[in-house]
């Protein structure tokens, strides 16, 4: 199956730039999988679709404000660090820019010395791991001195750092948001608690690997990023409960879907207490096992995102709605609009 079976024309200024004031007031577009209908509405009319029995899975990450923006002890130039992961301790696996500057054993200050960072391994493009000495606790600090690292498509800068967490935010370690999940408020979550639905949480650190592009012509031949997941005991029972009672288990986000789909091809459709890495790459020809429909938000084209939604609705449905999310101006990307695949 080839990459470009999954291309569409995207005009630069559907890409949203800033998220809307109220988070439900974003448009919704409902796909019936089977038949490809769409139905255009709010977000906030999400409600009318998801029916006590039902459960509404999220994913609970936190982003970390991953961004720090430093000079080299020795000359003063600029260093931008993107944290990636905790290796141990203090040390971080980092993305430095210009790595050409920061060699083993420089030194990188951060916001008048409050954070500091050695160089203790050099990794390929341009990739270091960093050992950071500070006083105090470092995730305030971090929250003190760092900037949410946005995807790239985003250029306007982001006034209210919130706005880039989802309102059930959590468990630190994610590069970037659920984006799907960003359309829900408090409000929202307890008016569909007290309808009769289930509102369940998971975790997927979601890492930078999801913004890179499909380099390869094949789709199968595309190798996914791992992204570390866990599912407690407690929502793995009311998922089985869910299931055995008839209801349906609604991912919001594709890191949610993700996160079920490994769990249930790994135990037969069953859900389990876990924790691990997964690199599942879902695109048509997938059989799901873990979810029943799915909220998302527009994806870029030729991406794993478009290919895993496609293999829920349909290649043909879900282009099909994608050109008519473009001809009817909706927003796409991070700070988007959202589909609701039924």
């Amino acid at each position: 199956m080839k990459v470009d079976l999954f291309d569409f024309h995207l005009p630069e200024e559907l890409i949203a730039q800033t998220p809307l004031e109220d988070r439900t007031s974003s448009r919704l577009m409902v796909v019936n999988k089977d038949t490809g209908e769409l139905e255009h509405r709010k977000f906030k009319d999400i409600y009318e679709y998801i029916n006590p029995g039902d459960c509404l899975v999220l994913n609970d990450t936190r982003v970390l404000p991953a961004r720090l923006h430093g000079e080299k002890e020795d000359t003063g130039a600029h260093i931008e660090v993107l944290l990636l992961k905790q290796q141990e301790e203090d040390k971080w696996e980092t993305l430095v820019k210009p790595a050409k500057r920061v060699k083993e054993g420089t030194i990188i200050t951060f916001g008048d010395g409050k954070l500091k960072a050695v160089c203790v391994k050099e990794l390929e493009h341009g990739g270091r791991i960093l050992d950071f000495q500070y006083e105090g606790i470092f995730y305030e600090i971090l929250d003190q001195l760092g900037e949410m690292p946005l995807p790239p498509y985003i250029k306007e800068k982001l006034d209210d750092q919130d706005r880039y967490q989802t309102v059930y935010a959590k468990e630190r370690g994610s590069a970037a948001a659920p984006t799907a999940g960003l359309h829900f408020t408090t409000d929202l979550l307890d008016a569909l608690k007290e309808k009769g639905v289930h509102i369940a949480f998971i975790t997927l650190h979601v890492g930078l690997g999801t913004f890179r592009p499909v380099n390869v012509e094949e789709v199968d031949k595309h190798e996914m990023h791992a992204e570390f997941y866990q599912i407690n005991g407690e929502t793995a029972s009311l998922l089985n409960k869910v299931r055995a009672e008839g209801g349906r288990i609604l991912s919001v986000g594709t890191t949610s879907t993700r996160t079920l789909e490994t769990i249930a091809s790994a135990n037969n459709g069953k859900f389990v207490e876990s924790s691990g890495w997964t690199s599942i790459f879902i695109y048509p020809g997938y059989e799901f096992k873990g979810i029943d429909g799915m909220i998302t938000n527009f994806h870029l084209p030729k991406s794993t995102l478009i290919m895993l939604v496609s293999a829920l609705a349909g290649r043909e449905n879900v282009l099909h709605a994608y050109e008519t999310a473009v001809k009817e101006r909706y927003r796409f990307f991070s700070f988007g609009d959202a589909m609701f695949i039924r």
